[in-house]
């Protein structure tokens, strides 16, 4: 087991060995970005360097520096270090690394860290096997994972450990690891290479703050080039693009996926189009299903729109169908279309509050019988049982209308606006509401004289 700790890159000729493993920042001076973090007197920094370390999860994106520090760490601790990745790690590689930590306590009085990369490989079951002797102090856990935590480790565990958030990198970040890794001898330093300040800037750019991606696409374009007359390789902005094949901006199942369709829906609510294109976008170039953000549409038509624009909801339908039977690329044309119309329609949200009104009503009141004459007559003894009658057919009144009871309760759930096709609908239900209030009057006044007559 004390073999574990990042000893397989020993016995690898230095040029197999892949640029960002070469490039690892060994101390804390060295290590580029997560400033809110490592930044001086910053919590994690300072915890470091104090090494009284508690067991810890790094969350972030790939390439942020996540294992960088880990690995930082176990240069700086006077513990013993043990590095597992729980893409390959088994329950018994686990259970080995605990029990020869408890066997070192108890002979030496040393503690030991176990780095877990990527534990959002391990299942409930696998998770639950480190808890008990993360409790009682036999190992300090350090895990690493691009998933959001919430969601991927067990909240036993989330207790236990102290959450650390590490941001993609920024594109300033980004280039001076580039610039680095041309003059640093670790790296590239042995080449000659000219790279135009363009092409530093379209790497920054395309990595999406992951340094591992840049040092990749960097290495490519300088193993794939060819020297000039004078020894140098020049790596400049067509170059780059001819290295950097089409990628994907996220995976559909990480956190990405869920905080760019919420921000697609907040920008078609904000009435902000060029956002939600934008989103629409970068969720297309991603391989995002036009389906799903074609449902997505669908459900904001009605939530956020509503009858403010009965037509957003016909539109976004139809976008729906469009795209099942037209397919990519074409679809986001279809899309951008819906997008921009639900973008720029008037927004009104009465139908989402008042069901959900309805359904508090149901769940915390009494629930109401149906009237009488409200009651199913499709069957042979209703009438016998007196249901149906009473019932007045609204088509026999003029303007198809007539006053009479719908439900035991008077307690309104829905309250149009003056936005769009609504204000119609307000106009309507308060001319409604008046002939309501005047038969009400009539009523009363009849009801009065009777009064007076009897008295």
């Amino acid at each position: 087991m004390d073999g574990l700790f990042n000893t397989s890159f020993k016995a690898v000729k230095s040029e197999n060995i892949p640029l960002p493993i070469k490039l690892r920042p060994e101390t804390l001076d060295e290590f580029v970005g997560q400033e809110h973090l490592l930044g001086k007197g910053k919590p994690l920094r300072k915890i470091i360097e104090s090494d009284k370390i508690p067991s810890l999860i790094f969350y972030g994106p790939p390439g942020c520096g996540k294992t960088a520090l880990a690995l930082i760490i176990a240069k700086m601790t006077k513990k013993h270090f043990v590095s597992l990745n729980a893409v390959t790690a088994t329950v018994s590689d686990v259970r080995e690394v605990i029990n020869s930590a408890r066997e070192r306590l108890k002979r030496d009085g040393k503690g030991t860290i176990l780095f877990l990369d990527e534990i959002s490989h391990f299942n409930k079951l696998q998770q639950d096997a480190l808890l008990k002797d993360v409790e009682e102090g036999i190992i300090t856990l350090i895990c690493a994972t691009i998933h959001n935590p919430f969601f991927y480790i067990n909240t036993p565990l989330l207790s236990r450990s102290l959450l650390f958030e590490f941001k993609p990198l920024s594109e300033k970040e980004i280039a001076s690891i580039i610039e680095n890794a041309i003059k640093n001898k670790k790296g590239l330093g042995n080449y000659k290479i000219k790279i135009t300040k363009e092409s530093i800037q379209f790497i920054s750019k395309r990595s999406q703050g992951d340094a591992r991606k840049a040092l990749n696409i960097l290495e490519f374009c300088v193993l794939t080039g060819e020297p000039n007359k004078d020894g140098y390789i020049l790596i400049d902005l067509d170059k780059v693009k001819e290295c950097v094949d089409k990628y994907y901006i996220y995976d559909s199942k990480d956190d990405s996926h869920y905080d760019t369709i919420s921000a697609f829906i907040k920008s078609m609510r904000g009435s902000d189009p060029d956002s939600a294109l934008y989103y629409l976008a970068k969720m297309l170039v991603s391989g995002e299903d036009p389906r799903f953000i074609a449902r997505r549409m669908l459900i904001f038509a009605s939530e956020d729109i509503g009858n403010a624009d009965p037509r957003a909801l016909i539109l976004a339908s139809s976008c729906y169908q469009s795209i099942e039977v037209v397919g990519m690329p074409e679809s986001r044309i279809i899309l951008a279309q819906t997008v921009i119309y639900l973008s720029t329609a008037p927004k009104c949200n009465s139908s989402y509050i008042a069901i959900e009104n309805a359904i508090k009503e149901i769940e915390n009141e009494r629930v109401e019988e149906v009237p009488e004459h409200l009651r199913g007559t499709g069957y042979k003894g209703a009438e016998k049982l007196g249901r149906g009658i009473g019932y007045k057919y609204p088509h026999e009144y003029s303007g198809s209308y007539v006053i009479q009871k719908y439900k035991e309760g008077d307690k309104k759930f829905y309250f149009p606006k003056d936005i769009g096709y609504e204000s119609k609908i307000k106009k309507f239900l308060e001319q409604i509401e008046k002939l309501k209030n005047e038969s009400r009057e009539n009523k009363n006044k009849t009801e009065n004289k009777e009064n007076k007559r009897t008295t």
